[in-house]
């Protein structure tokens, strides 16, 4: 079991921040889709979630291949590419899955709740909002340039693995 936390201070400086690092993580998982498959009919298991404050990278299996699965997604995540087509796919589903945490009551009262309690916490609505405005390829780009240049990594390594 390998966990491993990307944290980068530039994420939670504004809504258009978060929904840009929502949109590099997705992509980043779209690309890793087909060849990170042979790792999962091996029985390796990889997930990489959006944080609040960084990406989370995990992943879990055999020991004996498993940094073959954590290196593939550390040069997917360092040669970061996309084209124009599969950046307007990811920011759609973005926009649905939004508006689908907005219409739910009781998801929209947390993220009030949370709004309330935390400081510094951009709201669902402004992120929504802020992707409903438009994000460019050209900001997603800078973004994860500058996400990059600014990471601490936090790693936890459990199981049978050699140093």
């Amino acid at each position: 079991y390998v966990r491993f936390h990307l944290i980068s201070p530039l994420i939670q400086q504004s809504a258009e921040n978060i929904v840009l690092f929502d949109t590099f993580v997705n992509i980043l998982s779209h690309n890793l889709g087909e060849p990170a498959y042979e790792a999962d009919v091996a029985q390796l298991e990889y997930k990489l979630v959006a944080g609040e404050y960084g990406l989370i990278i995990r992943v879990k299996g055999f020991n004996h291949k498993l940094p073959l699965l954590f290196q593939l997604i550390i040069d997917y995540l360092s040669d970061f590419s996309f084209t124009p087509a599969v950046f307007e796919m990811i920011t759609e589903q973005l926009k649905k899955t939004y508006y689908n945490i907005l219409i739910k009551p009781e998801t929209l009262a947390k993220d009030v709740r949370l709004l309330i309690l935390e400081h510094g916490r951009w709201s669902m609505i402004d992120k929504y909002q802020t992707l409903m405005k438009g994000l460019s390829i050209e900001s997603l780009s800078s973004f994860v340039r500058a996400f990059k240049s600014q990471l601490f990594v936090e790693g936890l390594v459990q199981g049978n693995f050699t140093s």
